[in-house]
């Protein structure tokens, strides 16, 4: 199981909402959290740094490793 850590704009409760929809929609997580006021969305499962960034991709959000920014 992975966990991916991405920095992405949360701006709004709406942006909150938008983003937990679209990691909804992937396959095989076990758990996500978004924190607005870090602007940082965690994903735990079987799933990849990349595939979690196309999904908030598709809904205008840009996201990049966390880590990578920290």
């Amino acid at each position: 199981m992975a966990v991916v850590e991405l920095k992405v704009g949360v701006h709004c409760q709406d942006c909150a909402k938008a983003i937990k929809k679209a990691i909804k929609k992937l396959e095989e997580i076990e758990t996500y959290k978004v924190e607005r006021e870090l602007n940082k969305v965690t994903v735990t499962g079987n799933v990849t740094v990349e595939e979690v960034a196309r999904a908030l991709r598709r809904i205008g959000k840009h996201a990049s490793d966390w880590n990578a920014e920290n």
